[in-house]
């Protein structure tokens, strides 16, 4: 009797697993249905409305004909060739940007010649805003690539250098010393306890960059631009065509979610020592 229950566990548990398991699909499909429900209800109500002449075309474009926009977009590979141009640019720049943010962070937290060298030249130019840069930045560089590409390393530099200045100078200060009580030297001590405490900030303060990467590439792709999602937008507004105005900003919002899922899987592999970041989720 004992070998027959024995046997027959792996059985029982299938059987009361398989209902839980449903169970569990079903709850979570009745979930999402609740979250879905009002955005697809609004769209419905959006939809009715321009079908009545309620909103017009010149307001904003009904759902339909914003799908329809899309795929003739997406057909004809426009929005494609748009949206390839507008990833260079903002990678570019942002590259720019990260880069010397990160160099001029480590000079300035790293000793306290390079905080005085550095950190008040750029405390004051972070409160400069950017976009009203644009006339002096068409000056120095002209309206081509190199102007466009300096305006969003200007606006993507400052977040980096903030949030990793606050990491270097925020490490434990009871883990230098005990690097230093290990007998490690000043190279040692950065590259294996300051660095890797600091690299939380970095991410963070990349997460901002990349958000003000985007915003500034609208703005200068507005600027004697022939090719870009924000030339795709301009020349739409300049037709009235409110359903491509409207599929630009749904790509923009797109973009900064899939960049940003991105960067937080990249902090997750990268920072996986950390105990948070092993029991979370």
């Amino acid at each position: 009797m004992i070998r027959q229950a024995l046997r027959s566990m792996p059985t029982r548990a299938r059987a009361t697993g398989r209902p839980r398991e449903l169970g569990r699909t079903l709850a979570l499909a009745y979930r999402l249905a609740l979250r879905l429900a009002s955005p697809l209800c609004i769209l419905l109500l959006w939809e009715l409305a321009s079908r009545a002449g309620l909103v017009g075309s010149h307001i904003i474009a009904a759902p339909s004909q914003i799908g329809s926009t899309l795929w003739e977009l997406l057909r004809s590979g426009e929005l494609a060739d748009h949206l390839l141009i507008s990833l260079g640019r903002s990678l570019a720049g942002l590259s720019f940007g990260v880069s010397v943010g990160v160099a001029l962070a480590l000079v300035a937290g790293l000793s306290r010649v390079g905080e005085i060298a550095v950190d008040a030249p750029m405390q004051m130019l972070r409160t400069l805003p950017s976009l009203a840069l644009v006339p002096l930045f068409i000056l120095w560089l002209g309206v081509g690539e190199a102007m466009k590409i300096a305006m969003i390393a200007f606006g993507t530099a400052f977040p980096i250098y903030l949030t990793l200045f606050s990491g270097i100078r925020g490490v434990d200060a009871k883990l230098v010393e005990a690097g230093r009580t290990l007998g490690l030297t000043r190279l040692e001590l950065i590259r294996h306890v300051i660095l890797p405490g600091a690299l939380p900030a970095f991410f963070v303060g990349l997460r901002f960059s990349l958000g003000l990467s985007w915003l500034v590439l609208v703005v200068v792709e507005q600027v004697n631009a022939t090719e870009g999602i924000g030339f795709l937008a301009q020349d739409a507004r300049d037709f009235a065509r409110t359903d491509v105005i409207v599929i630009c900003l749904l790509i923009y919002c797109l973009l900064g979610l899939v960049i940003d899922a991105l960067v937080r899987a990249l902090e997750h592999v990268t920072l996986a020592w950390r105990p948070s970041f092993i029991k979370g989720a």
